[in-house]
């Protein structure tokens, strides 16, 4: 079964956390599951990019984004070429390792 490792974020997950995820399971719901309160404004259909991912190891063994993730993550904070919308990954045969932005498009954290 993969594994999902979450690196550490100040206030959603301050010290990481690792679960593993059955193949073809959505991230955005092992997030939830594994108590990483992340965002998810649009029950997970695709529509408000609030649960951008970066997805620093692993993206390999994950389908790429389709049309729709990609014009929906034009709306997220700080895309870069590791973003992904949680609620459209689905995981594949290999572990990942993500990290959750500092920023997302509805609530901005400073330090």
């Amino acid at each position: 079964m993969p594994k999902v490792t979450i690196l550490p974020h100040a206030d959603l997950c301050p010290n990481g956390a690792s679960f593993e995820l059955g193949r073809g399971g959505v991230l955005c719901d092992g997030l939830l599951a594994a108590g990483v309160a992340i965002e998810h404004a649009c029950d997970m259909v695709a529509a408000c990019a609030t649960c951008h991912v970066l997805i620093r190891h692993g993206a390999d063994s994950l389908k790429p984004p389709g049309d729709e993730e990609n014009d929906e993550l034009d709306n997220a904070w700080g895309i870069e070429p590791a973003s992904r919308l949680a609620c459209c990954v689905k995981l594949g045969a290999g572990d990942i390792t993500v990290e959750l932005p500092r920023h997302t498009r509805n609530h901005a954290r400073e330090r």
